[in-house]
């Protein structure tokens, strides 16, 4: 049975909202992008694979040269080699963002720097095939979590961390009409009337711009309750 490899918790990568490594060190470009990916994946990627989707334009052998000098450039204790394998040794912020993000659809509770991780995508500015889906999918579930997240607080009362998660939502997806209906529905149970009718026009009229549609009408009925939607036509 192969030995399981020991993350060394002393070594920490961001790559939520940017590319961060800690301790601090010096990276060449290519030994950048390697610990970019293993964080990515998540879990042990065999040498083949990882050189072939890092540098997917060259031939098999410059690929794997490719591999060698990017490993050969990032300090030691950062990635171990066990058979084929690639494994990073380090703590990655996506692993936490992807636990915060279960609890959150699971009708957790969230902090407000479990909000703040959550409110930021993975590698943004980086446009790589390799990093594309997993850009789109994490995309996705923060906006899902942060939903959840907002109306599991702003049912509990915690009205103040269901605004800052929810308002994060909307950022993320300015068009996404449940996520500008949980922060509606935030406002509207802390009787904040007036920020409620702000997020619904702001609503409609970005549906009006890009699809040249209205908002559902059961959350508009739901704004009109508050005596204040019609004022618009007034």
């Amino acid at each position: 049975m192969k030995d399981q490899p020991q993350t060394n918790i002393s070594h920490r990568i961001a790559i939520v909202g940017r590319l961060g490594v800690y301790p601090m060190i010096r990276l060449s470009l290519p030994g950048r992008r390697l610990l970019a990916y293993l964080a990515l994946r998540r879990q042990p990627v065999a040498r083949g694979l990882a050189s072939a989707q890092l540098w997917p334009d060259v031939p098999e052998e410059t690929g794997r040269a490719n591999l060698r000098r990017a490993l050969w450039h990032v300090p030691r204790g950062w990635i171990e080699t066990i058979g084929d394998e690639l494994v990073l040794q380090a703590e990655s912020d996506l692993e936490l963002a992807h636990q915060i993000a279960a609890r959150a659809l699971a009708g957790d509770s969230l902090a407000l720097d479990e909000i703040a991780l959550l409110s930021n995508d993975i590698l943004p500015g980086w446009h790589e095939e390799w990093v594309l889906a997993e850009q789109d999918a994490f995309h996705m579930l923060r906006v899902q979590a942060l939903e959840s997240a907002c109306r599991t607080m702003a049912a509990s009362g915690q009205f103040g961390l269901a605004i800052q998660a929810g308002a994060a939502a909307v950022d993320a997806e300015p068009l996404r009409e449940s996520a500008a209906e949980a922060l509606i529905d935030a406002h509207l149970v802390q009787r904040n009337r007036y920020q409620a009718v702000q997020c619904f026009r702001l609503l409609a009229q970005r549906l009006d711009d890009e699809l040249g549609v209205e908002p559902d009408p059961l959350l508009a009925a739901r704004v009109l309750g508050a005596g204040l939607a019609n004022r618009r036509a007034r």
